[in-house]
């Protein structure tokens, strides 16, 4: 399911709401339009993420316990501030944000956001498991960024393309790419440091271990397919695989020579040839599956057949 709006289109007073509280969720939301209405809100989504371009009203929105009660989204939302400025309340932190600025804010918990007429924003909103498997700290003390310049300034960016060109996009390039934004998010929280975030390492780790010995038979495994199916970053996948002392492709080496082990000496695989079995745990050739074979193991795989 991907879904969006039509570019350009100005819903009428009445839509406006209804759509921005379906988007957003239960609240008291009070909008005003000084002249003719104006409003703008521009949406796109799918089963995932969802992202929305807002403005040109005065609003004041609330979500209350009853609120969350009725209607619980278990979503964050990153405010990405365009132009004018709005005022931010969640918990015992209260900021006014303008462009430059990135807010993540949990919905179900009590918010508070208002702003004048002139006031435009893109929020991207993000599934509360999303946020937890990439930073857990970030799920009790939403994290601070600088929006305005290095790596804030490319997520701002980042969001405001895959945002103009939503019908251009399919489901699986929408979410991958906001899966990429995210890990840039928490990248940048973190420091912008070239090391995963110590508290997600270990998780993150096994993550990749049971996709790789799962798929290690798929030729065209790599690192990137990985990234795509888990939703992390190639990067931030490489950081973590080094912080633990492996590569992607050692990973999928030792993973497609064990399968391949495993089935060398399976009676189910005995009318396989070495070459068909080699092929079929994943490696382009016989001779660089014999090569590899010997050096892991220290004998060929006529060896490991012969005493099956």
């Amino acid at each position: 399911m991907y879904d969006w709006n039509p570019p350009g289109s100005i819903p009428a007073a009445r839509a406006w709401q209804d759509t921005f509280l379906d988007l957003h969720g239960s609240s008291r939301l009070t909008v005003a339009d000084d002249g003719p209405w104006a409003g703008r809100l521009d949406w796109q989504r799918s089963a995932t993420f969802g992202m929305v371009l807002c403005g040109n009203v005065r609003e004041e929105f609330t979500r209350q316990p009853r609120h969350i009660r009725a209607d619980p989204r278990g979503t964050f939302e990153l405010l990405m501030p365009i132009a004018g400025t709005a005022r931010v309340e969640q918990g015992s932190t209260a900021a006014q944000i303008g462009p430059g600025a990135l807010a993540l804010c949990e919905i179900d918990r009590p918010v508070a956001f208002a702003h004048a007429a002139d006031f435009v924003s893109i929020a991207m909103i993000i599934p509360a498991v999303e946020v937890e498997r990439r930073s857990p700290a970030a799920t009790r003390t939403p994290p601070a960024v600088d929006g305005a310049n290095g790596l804030g300034r490319l997520i701002r960016r980042m969001a405001l393309t895959l945002h103009e060109e939503r019908a251009q996009l399919t489901e699986t390039t929408f979410d991958f790419a906001g899966g990429q934004l995210l890990d840039l998010l928490f990248y940048a929280a973190d420091g912008g440091t070239d090391t995963a975030p110590a508290g997600q390492r270990a998780r993150v780790e096994e993550e990749i271990r049971r996709y790789v010995r799962r798929h290690a038979d798929r030729p065209e495994l790599s690192i990137a397919v990985i990234a795509g199916a888990l939703g992390w970053s190639p990067r931030y996948l490489q950081d973590v695989l080094r912080d633990a002392g492996t590569t992607a492709r050692d990973l999928i080496r030792a993973e497609r020579l064990r399968l391949a082990r495993t089935r060398l000496g399976s009676p189910a695989w005995g009318g396989r040839s070495i070459a068909q079995i080699a092929y079929a745990c994943g490696f382009a050739s016989h001779a660089v599956f014999t090569t590899a074979y010997r050096r892991e193991f220290g004998e060929t795989p006529r060896d490991t057949r012969a005493v099956a």
